[in-house]
């Protein structure tokens, strides 16, 4: 299949990688430093097995240059959303599809406003990574799991298609029977992990021992699955409680991007994860105090150093 990664981030240049070394067609889309770095060293990837260059079919801060592709693999910050997505119309053809593959619930609808509905489909990544150094990306943990469906949740010709190319490239694709529920569940785990490892500048494993801690993700978690529920999400009863038990598995030096972002100076997606769970909840006439006092601590910083 031919695909094209925007941007070329921790989800991109993860799947950009994989879907190379299987003999996919992969153009990257990039800027900067990492695009220089792609196209005079290649595109590295380091997992705790070691690390594998790639050199990408077209890198590229054009578009154009690229073309319509099958698929595109969407994954950016989500404060950065309708920007990027208007570059994504050069690779737009009548079958194309996109797959969001970033933090937040919002998503489809906010591309809606730049790109054809019909090609847009709706997904969630549970993998951690991150642009170590220009042109290399670097995984934490092992886990990895790319979960995709058209955004009515059928598994369509296209969708399929994209599957089989995962499979190929030993990519855990699994296929779901709700994508919603599959994106509510993330969210949950999602706004607790950011709003926590970034205000309380902490790791996993800190959350895991400290009682306080502990008590302040799982209050999130509940907060943001009530929403969920509220919403007509169909999410388990119980949802709350296995995620919590999954979560010792879990490398304890995790941390968000949110809190690495932090670190670095750069700016916060907060008014997607935290923000919105305050904001949607605000809407919905439930009341959200876990995540409406973590989006105030870091609304200092949403805009970086």
């Amino acid at each position: 299949m031919k695909f094209a990664t925007v941007a070329t981030g921790g989800i991109g240049g993860y799947l950009a990688v994989k879907l190379t070394q299987a003999g996919e067609s992969v153009a990257t889309l990039a800027r900067g430093a990492h695009l220089d770095a792609i196209r005079s060293k290649g595109l590295t990837l380091e997992t705790s097995d070691g690390s594998a260059t790639i050199h990408p079919s077209i890198a590229t801060d054009n578009p154009a240059e690229i073309g319509p592709v099958e698929a595109v693999i969407f994954g950016v910050k989500a404060k950065d959303i309708e920007r990027t997505a208007e570059s994504c119309i050069p690779l737009i053809g009548p079958d194309t599809v996109v797959i969001p593959f970033l933090n937040g619930v919002e998503t489809v609808e906010r591309l809606a406003t730049i790109l054809p509905l019909e090609n847009i489909a709706n997904g969630t990544a549970g993998v951690s990574t991150t642009i170590a150094n220009p042109g290399k990306i670097k995984q934490v943990g092992t886990f990895a799991t790319f979960t995709f469906a058209e955004r009515d949740s059928t598994q369509s010709p296209r969708i399929k298609a994209v599957r089989s190319a995962f499979e190929r490239a030993g990519v855990d694709a699994p296929v779901v029977e709700d994508i919603d529920v599959e994106l509510w569940r993330k969210f949950c785990v999602f706004t607790s992990m950011s709003g926590v490892t970034a205000a309380a500048r902490c790791t996993l494993g800190e959350i895991k021992i400290d009682p306080h801690l502990s008590r302040l993700f799982q209050d999130g978690m509940a907060e943001t699955a009530a929403l969920g529920r509220a919403l007509g999400v169909n999410l388990p009863d119980d949802m709350e409680d296995r995620v919590w038990r999954g979560i010792s598995g879990l490398p304890d030096n995790l941390r968000a991007s949110t809190a690495i972002d932090l670190e670095a100076g750069r700016a916060l997606e907060v008014d997607w994860i935290s923000g919105a769970v305050a904001r949607l909840s605000d809407a919905a006439g439930i009341d959200a105090p876990i995540h409406r006092t973590l989006n105030a601590v870091l609304q200092p910083w949403k805009n970086g150093r």
